[in-house]
């Protein structure tokens, strides 16, 4: 009778590495939207919020790619096309709008429920893995930027 050998950070299971390959890139669409949602805002203290969770995210990002590097897998470097077609959504939304701050808000909210959403796919998919601490952790600062984003959209609604 053999012994099942527990993972490890270094030996990943295959769908633990898929799942960590998805929420990596969901950190990048999400650096990438705060980046370009911040260079929108005429606000210089929210942009510099964006800007904030921004590097947030890219560090993130590293995080999990040195893990996923670190089981043999190729990282990808870039971000999703439909992240990019979203970006360019805020762009126009915010060029026709009369209020860019609520706007950027609102996408940058809708952007927000999207990574929430993928952790908590993922954390469901990987209990008891090798990994669980950093999902966790960053589930954790992802959901607080969210709850952050989420409170800054329905202040501005009102003002």
């Amino acid at each position: 009778m053999s012994i099942a050998t527990p993972e490890t950070v270094a030996d990943l299971k295959p769908e633990v590495i898929e799942n960590l390959k998805k929420i990596r890139q969901a950190n990048i669409d999400s650096a990438d939207g705060f980046t370009e949602a911040g260079k929108e805002l005429s606000d210089p203290q929210l942009a510099e919020k964006f800007q904030k969770w921004a590097q947030q995210r890219r560090a993130n990002s590293t995080e999990l790619g040195n893990l996923i590097a670190t089981n043999g897998e190729e990282v990808c470097r870039e971000g999703s096309w439909l992240a990019a077609l979203h970006r360019s959504y805020i762009s126009l939304k915010t060029a026709l709008s009369s209020d860019d701050k609520q706007a950027v808000l609102n996408e940058a909210e809708a952007g927000e429920d999207h990574i929430k959403g993928a952790y908590e796919e993922v954390l469901k998919e990987t209990p008891g893995s090798a990994v669980n601490d950093v999902l966790q952790r960053q589930y954790a600062e992802v959901k607080a930027v969210h709850d952050r984003v989420r409170d800054l959209r329905d202040a501005c609604k009102c003002s």
